[in-house]
């Protein structure tokens, strides 16, 4: 047996150990929590039959491919721009936009707030115009923006990798053939980091589906997913319900996960 056989060998027990206190038993528990409730198992039928439940499954869903799809069109953008172009600044003006990362989800609340809330940015300049408090931080459209800040960075990166792998020569080929820049974006570019972005899509998806710091901050009139689940648990001391909508939660998100991992698998990026 080579060495590296038996170092990965003697690895595998403590790995083992690791996903069994981390993962395995806590699932196992929280879905024994799940069916301790007057419904037994059937509580996870139950979340799908009561109204607010479904109601918030349903626009948590919503909700995270507004910002799978505003995340991803931005950021195919910027990352086209910035790795096809040098220029002065450049370093910077990718710090700047990586600088969320560094951020957890309340300071992201705060600062959409700070944009958007009753004593906003956005608020002061509308009311110095004449035209009334512009408002929007509570809302579904200020967790969307929160969202969209969050994921834009994550996504950013990927997509800047990708696209600085990507041969030119492909699109050189196409440019000398007749195809137009429209042509060779949808025939040449996006095919050839396709992988990428299905993977940074899923990513983007997972973050928002799970995402509650923002969500705490900024949910005086938000029903998502993630704030139910805190609200069941905590205020209402209602654990099975809380378990159920947990695990809802994280079913869809890894199946999510798992697809876009076999489709990015299979696709063929046009690298050089």
């Amino acid at each position: 047996m080579h060495s590296a056989d038996r170092l990965a060998r003697l690895f595998l027990l403590p790995l083992f150990l690791f996903v069994a206190a981390f993962f395995l038993l806590p699932m196992v528990r929280l879905i024994g929590v799940a069916g301790s409730g007057p419904n037994g198992m059937a509580e996870y039928v139950a979340i799908l039959l009561n109204p607010r439940y479904f109601a918030t499954l349903v626009a948590t869903l919503l909700l995270s491919a507004a910002v799978t799809a505003a995340t991803l069109a931005i950021g195919t953008v910027v990352a086209l721009f910035l790795a096809r172009n040098r220029f002065w600044g450049r370093p910077l003006l990718v710090s700047c936009l990586t600088l969320p990362l560094a951020f957890p989800g309340v300071v992201v609340g705060f600062m959409v707030i700070l944009l958007a809330g009753r004593q906003g940015l956005l608020a002061s300049l509308s009311m110095g115009l004449g035209m009334g408090r512009w408002v929007f931080a509570y809302s579904m459209a200020g967790l969307f923006a929160g969202y969209v800040y969050f994921s834009l960075p994550r996504v950013l990166v990927t997509l800047m990798a990708a696209v600085e792998k990507l041969d030119p020569a492909l699109e050189e080929a196409a440019r000398s053939l007749g195809a137009g820049r429209f042509e060779v974006l949808r025939d040449v570019t996006l095919p050839g980091i396709a992988p990428a972005l299905m993977a940074s899509g899923a990513i983007a998806f997972a973050t928002a589906m799970g995402a509650f710091g923002t969500a705490f901050t900024l949910a005086t009139r938000i029903d998502v997913l993630a704030m139910t689940i805190y609200t069941e648990f905590t205020l209402n001391a209602n654990f099975a319900t809380a378990a159920a909508l947990s695990i809802a939660l994280g079913l869809i998100t890894w199946a999510v996960l798992a697809l876009s991992r076999n489709l990015a698998g299979s696709g063929v990026a046009a690298a050089g």
